[in-house]
């Protein structure tokens, strides 16, 4: 059963995928279904002995397109819709034991350029109004497949998330007649005490009301609102940028840093001027073997509570000697 069901007192929907239990859950190495196809081994969803970067439909999707009939019945309360949409994997190896941070500025341009190509490519489709494009990376986040790979989720609505910051967007821009985010990047260039690395065409930084431990955003320089409108010359930087910070990120603790990847942009139907490309990066970890957890604030009431300041942070991922 895979159906949307409207949540009254938080106005947005669940998706509730029952038959996502029944997914490949951590298996070995060498039954990996994202690897290559070798010859006289385990047949894996690539048909290929070697790939450079792979898009295939999620087999145990959230969102599909024929959506699956309703498992029940709604009322005007407990709203039900179809669960339509589209899930898609992103592999970004043919390695099983690579990472995003350890490939080439060059292969990450490539991917970039797939992601810009989904984008429009599952944005043209009828009843699609969100493209989200995302990494969930180590065991702490809950991978099920540790193969180095993304995740797109074609939505038939807006999620929760990006429809408040849409809509912050348009209300900075209606008071000011500026855009939010070039604001709270100039005041980031202003401070300096929390930008992380930078070039040309983007700049890093933990944010002033960051959440999660060393989290870090990404934003274009110049005012885009999507991948589709990113140069080639923009391509580059955003591919040096990431690499920069995911560099970072495995020097921090000295490990493969886990994370979540989130691409913010514009929806792909409407007109959205006064909203910023970004990306945002939520780490787990605290200290090396400490974890951050969700708990009641946060989980319960919405609010977070960090334990340590953005500007540490900062300071920290930069390689600051003792953290200044």
């Amino acid at each position: 059963m895979s159906e949307l069901r409207w949540n009254p007192q938080l106005k947005e929907w669940v998706i509730v995928a029952t038959h996502r239990q029944d997914r490949t859950y951590r298996p070995p190495a060498e039954y990996c279904p994202l690897c290559p196809t070798l010859p006289g081994a385990f047949p894996t969803e690539v048909p290929a002995e070697d790939y450079e970067i792979v898009v295939f439909e999620n087999k145990f999707p959230s969102l599909s397109q024929p959506p699956p009939p309703l498992g029940v019945e709604g009322s005007a309360l407990y709203q039900t819709a179809p669960a339509e949409g589209i899930c898609e994997v992103v592999l970004y190896s043919s390695n099983h034991h690579s990472s995003l941070g350890e490939e080439s500025e060059e292969h990450i341009r490539n991917l970039i350029e797939v992601w810009t190509d989904r984008y429009i490519e599952l944005g043209r489709k009828p009843g699609i109004q969100y493209i989200f494009i995302f990494e969930n990376k180590g065991d702490a986040v809950g991978v099920t497949l540790s193969h180095p790979h993304g995740q797109i989720y074609a939505f038939p609505f807006i999620p929760p998330t990006l429809e408040k910051e849409l809509q912050a967007a348009l209300e900075h821009q209606t008071a000011t007649d500026k855009c939010l985010y070039c604001d709270i990047m100039a005041e980031e260039k202003e401070d300096k005490v929390r930008v992380i690395a930078e070039n040309q065409e983007f700049m890093s930084f933990v944010p002033f009301f960051a959440r999660y431990p060393f989290e870090v955003h990404i934003y274009a320089k110049r005012h885009v609102t999507n991948l589709a409108e990113l140069t080639p010359e923009e391509q580059e930087g955003l591919a040096a940028l990431l690499k920069e910070v995911l560099v970072k990120y495995d020097s921090l603790f000295g490990i493969s840093l886990p994370y979540i990847m989130a691409i913010h942009q514009a929806p792909p139907k409407g007109d959205h001027p006064h909203y910023h490309f970004h990306i945002e990066f939520y780490p787990l970890n605290r200290t090396e073997t400490k974890l951050k957890y969700l708990a009641g604030v946060e989980s319960g009431a919405g609010t977070f509570i960090t334990d340590m300041s953005p500007e540490e942070q900062a300071a920290k991922l930069r390689g600051d000697q003792h953290g200044e």
